[in-house]
């Protein structure tokens, strides 16, 4: 067999399935922070974490939001990680006390660019792949690095062909 397309080797994520998942690192997250367990803010890594960060903040009763944008997807190709916006520089100082969401990890270079912003930010994603798990203190799935994640938002339903057979 020859090579396999991006979507056979895909991880396909509902909204449902979303919504549990960032629950469960509310969970896990609860009580960490450094403030007798609280966490003063949360920063979205846009776009991708701002569902989960919104459940996160949610779940924790966390007030301050914020996001942090890093653009470093052309589309499906990484490309080199820039910010174009930072979150609020009074509120989250060097990141101590900031929980900072992502959907996912995959090599870490857009942590890299986010840790530069808040070097003492707890890093926090639903899913994470091999290379850019060290990047990150707190996540709840792991997958393969070759493994490509089909989040919500970048889904539709429509109608698939049978496997076998035409009728």
């Amino acid at each position: 067999m020859t090579d396999r397309l991006p979507h056979e080797k895909g991880f396909h994520v509902s909204w449902d399935q979303l919504h549990r998942d960032a629950r469960a690192l509310a969970w896990r997250l609860d009580g960490q922070g450094p403030d007798n367990g609280a966490w003063k803010a949360v920063v979205a890594i846009t776009r991708g974490g701002m569902a989960p960060a919104m459940i996160v903040a949610r779940e924790l009763d966390i007030r301050m939001v914020d996001t942090i944008s890093v653009k470093s997807y052309n589309h499906q190709t990484q490309a080199e990680p820039v910010v174009i916006k930072s979150p609020d520089m009074e509120v989250v100082g060097d990141g101590e006390g900031v929980l900072v969401i992502d959907d996912l990890v995959d090599t870490g270079r857009t942590l890299e660019a986010v840790k530069a912003v808040m070097p003492k930010a707890h890093i926090a994603t639903v899913y994470a792949k091999p290379m850019g798990r060290p990047m990150v203190e707190t996540y709840i799935t792991e997958v393969s690095q070759d493994t490509w994640i089909f989040f919500p938002w970048d889904m539709a339903l429509q109608y698939v062909e049978p496997f076998r057979g035409t009728d």
